[in-house]
């Protein structure tokens, strides 16, 4: 039997006034493994991911198993969907002897998601600005920190995206566009010190408060122990900030703002590699270890 398992990095997108455009890949991962031979049953996501493959890669459809393990959680605003698509395409295109190039996957995985702002960093590791399928990648300095405060409760994106208005102030749009340019020309210079002041936002943060009541108190939290800045992480739930320094106190700070009963933090830094194959049909192991858990 055939077997091939990818490890996909988490993201965090939108970087606050980003909207569907800016995203970061981070050293959380989950591990999906693919097995060639022996069908078994599998949720919604994996089987969109494997039709999409084999549709777009033109090999012939071949019976196959999906286990998936990690650390993402999911619905939290955190890529874990993206991971999970990525993963199955990846792990296909290996067993099918590679037909599709990383391009194609993520241009797939991207049109799964209806929007690229995971998929990139998730595909290709760093700091990513994309527009459709075009993107551009900037590696992250190991010194900044991302410090994730994560809920005890889910948030479904189609649920955040109904939330939105169908019309933004021309102005507030402006502000917004200006700090998404400074964020972006501060990841690719890597001076990180004039994020400051830049995750503002108005097209999409103040009407998802409503899901997350304590969203502003974190945030105003974050920046106060020290933090560059803080944002919705994705849709949400998960608060991101950025720090250069005292990432313990950042986090300390965010939890104490919250005071929400199950939630958690992790302190992390940026994956600057994206998804990569740690096992592949030539050098499985004999007997894997077989990870818990499922997409859907």
């Amino acid at each position: 039997m055939q077997q091939v398992t990818v490890r996909v990095p988490a993201s965090t997108s939108n970087l606050g006034p980003g909207f569907d455009c800016l995203g970061v890949a981070l050293r959380l991962y989950d591990q999906v493994t693919i097995s060639r031979g022996r069908e078994r049953p599998a949720g919604t996501m994996v089987r969109s991911a494997a039709r999409a493959f084999f549709e777009r890669s033109g090999r012939r459809v071949f019976p196959f198993a999906c286990s998936i393990s990690g650390e993402i959680p999911e619905s939290r605003g955190l890529g874990s969907s993206a991971a999970v698509r990525l993963g199955v395409i990846h792990g296909l295109n290996e067993l099918a002897e590679r037909p599709l190039q990383r391009q194609e996957i993520f241009e797939i995985c991207a049109r799964l998601e209806h929007h690229p702002d995971n998929a990139a960093p998730a595909a290709y590791g760093g700091f990513n600005v994309v527009r459709g399928g075009h993107r551009q990648m900037f590696t992250v300095s190991a010194q900044l920190h991302f410090v994730l405060f994560i809920p005890n409760f889910e948030i479904a994106t189609a649920d955040a995206r109904r939330l939105l208005p169908a019309r933004v102030d021309h102005l507030r749009a402006v502000e917004n566009c200006r700090n998404a340019c400074a964020i972006t020309a501060a990841f690719a210079s890597r001076e990180y010190e004039k994020l400051r002041g830049a995750f503002a936002d108005h097209l999409h943060q103040p009407f998802r408060k409503k899901l997350i009541p304590f969203l502003d108190k974190v945030i105003a939290a974050a920046e106060s122990a020290g933090a560059l800045g803080a944002f919705l992480s994705g849709s949400g739930s998960t608060i991101c900030a950025i720090t250069l320094r005292a990432a313990e106190k950042v986090s300390q700070a965010m939890l104490a703002a919250a005071r929400s009963e199950g939630a958690r933090t992790i302190i992390t830094s940026a994956d600057n590699r994206g998804a990569r194959i740690i096992t592949s049909p030539q050098s499985a192991i004999r007997n894997p270890k077989s990870p818990n858990g499922s997409a859907d």
